[in-house]
C-alpha cells in the first residue's frame, strides 16, 4: 500500500540527533538527556490509540450460566442499565423451561459518552432445570470451543479479515443459589472443567435473601469449595502482572463470590431516584455496597477490569486451544479422529449449532 510522503528533504534522525546536530557531541544510549532538548512528544501515542478505539469501537462477550428463576436476566439489565438479557426481549409464549440447554446469544450495540461496544450477552436456558444434570457442562464447553474454532479458523486463512469478528467468551457469570450452605455438585462440576477454558466469576444470586451473617459464612464456605478443588476463578493468581496488580486482584479475590441483588426498578429514596427491590422492611439498593456487592461486581467486569478479561481470553484460554490444534493437525496419523482441544471430539465441536 502506497502512503503519501511529506514533501521536503528527509532527515536522518537516531538516538543521537540529527544531521544538524554533526560535529556536537553524543548522547550516550544509556544516559537521560537534560531538558534542553524539548519536548518530544512520545506521549502523543496514547491519545492515537484512543482516538483509533474510538473509531473502532470495543467488543464485550459475556455469558450468564445458572438455573432458572436466579434472576440472570435482571443483572444483565441492571449491569448495563437497558434491557440487553435474551429473556427481556422474549414475549410470554417464549418463556419456557427447555427440556435440553439451549444457548442463546443476543448483541446490542451501546454507546456512552462517544464509546461505542457492540455487547453479546450468551444465555444458557436449561442449564440445573433437569432431573439428570450430569455432563450438563458440555453443551456450553462445546459452544466455547466453537467460538475459539471459528476465531482459529479466520486467523489462519491466507487473506484473512482486516479486522477478525470475536465472537470468542471473554467472561462467565455463574450464579450460585442462595443456599447458605455449600457449593453443590453441580456448582463444583461446571467450575472445575469450564474454569480451564474462560474466565469464570461465580455471584451468588438473590443475595437479599441471606442475612449479613449468612452471607458471610456462605462466602467463606465457598472459597473454601473452590480451593479444596483446585478451581481457578477470575482474577487468577497466576496472571497478576505485577505487585500493584497482585495487591488489587487480592482484594478482588477475597471478596469473590459477589453477593449480588439485580433491578431494573426505580424508586424512592431519600429524595433520590435509585435501582433497588422494595420489601416490607425498606428498598434494597442495588449500587449500596452496605446492601450488596453489584458495585463490586459491575466495577470489575466494566470499569477496571475489562480490558484485563479480555486479555486474558486472547493470550491465555485461547493461545492454549490455538496450540492445541495446530499440534493435533501436525500429529494425528491419518484415519484416525481428532480429539479436539480441551477434550471435546473434532467432529462434535464443529458440528455443534450455534
Amino acid at each position: 500500500m502506497e502512503r503519501d510522503r511529506i514533501a521536503g528533504p528527509e532527515v536522518s534522525t537516531s538516538f543521537y540527533g540529527n544531521m544538524a546536530d554533526v560535529g556536537k557531541t553524543p548522547v550516550a544510549r544509556n544516559e537521560k538527556t537534560n531538558s534542553e532538548f524539548g519536548y518530544v512528544g512520545i506521549d502523543a501515542i496514547l491519545e492515537q490509540m484512543r482516538r483509533k478505539a474510538m473509531k473502532q469501537g470495543f467488543e464485550f462477550n459475556i455469558m450468564v450460566v445458572g438455573q432458572s428463576g436466579l434472576g440472570k436476566s435482571t443483572l444483565m439489565n441492571t449491569l448495563f442499565k437497558s434491557k440487553v438479557s435474551r429473556r427481556s426481549l422474549m414475549t410470554s409464549e417464549e418463556e419456557r423451561i427447555p427440556k435440553t440447554i439451549e444457548i442463546k446469544s443476543i448483541s446490542h450495540d451501546i454507546e456512552e459518552k462517544g464509546v461505542r461496544m457492540k455487547l453479546t450477552v450468551i444465555d444458557t436456558p436449561g442449564f440445573g432445570d433437569q432431573i439428570n444434570n450430569e455432563n450438563c457442562w458440555q453443551p456450553i464447553m462445546k459452544f466455547i470451543n466453537v467460538q475459539y474454532e471459528q476465531y482459529l479458523q479466520e486467523e489462519i486463512n491466507i487473506e484473512r479479515k482486516k479486522r477478525i469478528p470475536d465472537s470468542r467468551v471473554h467472561c462467565c457469570i455463574y450464579f450460585i443459589p442462595p443456599t447458605g450452605h455449600c457449593l453443590r455438585p453441580i456448582d463444583i462440576e461446571f467450575m472445575r472443567h469450564l474454569s480451564k477454558v474462560v474466565n469464570i466469576v461465580p455471584v451468588i444470586a438473590k443475595a437479599d435473601t441471606l442475612t449479613l451473617e449468612e452471607r458471610d459464612f456462605f462466602k467463606q464456605k465457598i472459597r473454601e469449595d473452590l480451593r479444596a478443588n483446585e478451581i481457578d476463578i477470575y482474577p487468577q493468581k497466576e496472571f497478576d502482572e505485577d505487585a500493584e496488580d497482585r495487591i488489587i486482584n487480592e482484594k478482588i479475590r477475597e471478596m469473590i463470590p459477589f453477593a449480588v441483588v439485580g433491578s431494573d426498578q426505580e424508586y424512592q429514596v431519600n429524595g433520590k431516584r435509585l435501582l433497588g427491590r422494595k420489601t416490607r422492611w425498606g428498598t434494597v439498593e442495588v449500587e449500596n455496597t452496605a446492601h450488596c456487592e453489584f458495585a463490586y461486581l459491575r466495577d470489575l467486569l466494566i470499569r477496571t477490569h475489562m480490558q484485563n478479561i479480555k486479555d486474558i481470553t486472547s493470550s491465555i484460554h485461547y493461545e492454549m486451544y490455538r496450540v492445541r490444534r495446530l499440534n493435533e493437525n501436525n500429529t494425528q496419523p491419518n484415519g484416525q479422529q481428532a480429539i479436539h482441544a480441551n477434550g471435546v471430539p473434532e467432529h462434535e465441536v464443529l458440528s455443534h449449532e450455534m
